[in-house]
């Protein structure tokens, strides 16, 4: 037998108020945070990609609409499947690319046309190797880190100054290649442990919403959920 369990170090939160833009001020009068719009998680469309670890990100939207009650359909204008509701009193968009990973980029370029959003209001939720499987990453911005699906987005965007929510996937084993790693399943105590780190993407994307991206990062990047015997 096993169990999840979740460790953190939880820092100090600043008293916040939200300005008439739907950023947030804090009271020591900082920069505007970042505030979510549009939330699209990358992956691949066909059923042999559910949930490989490649198709995280898929599975990391699913679990907003889930928590949200909001269906997704397809939208053949975005090339994806997208849907919108409201969470943590904000008005939230969903969108799952239908365009394969590596043209993630052409769904996103074209959601963000159509509702006149900046770049620094799309999150991007997706899968890293980097980190190890039960560690989420929140940043800004940055570079794609060999992500072929961050690798689009950051071309069709014109920049990578955009906010993402890295999964961790772990590496792969020495008798595995990358490819193989990336687009095979978890095991089934990953499985059990990624469904407890999914419910704390939502809880972190959720918390975005309300208080900004950085101060989700500050809350959640020190999170790690553990297989402990």
């Amino acid at each position: 037998m096993f169990q999840v369990r979740l460790l953190y170090s939880q820092s100090a939160e600043s008293r916040i108020s939200p300005n008439e833009n739907g950023k947030v001020m804090t009271q020591e009068n900082s920069p505007p945070k970042v505030i979510p719009q549009l939330i699209v998680g990358l992956g691949n469309p066909e059923p042999k990609y559910d949930k490989t670890r490649h198709n995280i990100g898929f599975e990391a939207v699913d679990a907003l609409a889930h928590r949200s009650q909001i269906s997704l359909s397809e939208n053949r204008r975005f090339q994806a499947l997208y849907g919108e509701g409201s969470a943590a009193g904000n008005k939230l968009r969903l969108l799952k690319p239908l365009t394969y990973m590596n043209r993630s980029g052409q769904a996103i370029r074209a959601a963000t046309d159509w509702y006149k959003l900046p770049p620094e209001s799309v999150l991007i939720i997706y899968d890293d190797m980097d980190l190890p499987v039960g560690r989420l990453r929140l940043r800004l911005s940055g570079s794609a880190g060999g992500h072929n699906g961050m690798k689009s987005a950051i071309a069709h965007l014109g920049t990578q100054n955009f906010p993402r929510l890295r999964i961790g996937i772990g590496k792969s084993g020495g008798d595995k290649d990358s490819i193989s790693h990336v687009l095979g399943k978890f095991s089934p105590q990953e499985t059990q442990l990624m469904a407890e780190v999914l419910q704390l993407v939502v809880d972190a994307v959720e918390y975005s919403l309300k208080q900004g991206v950085e101060k989700a990062m500050s809350l959640y990047n020190s999170r790690t959920v553990e297989i402990s015997s």
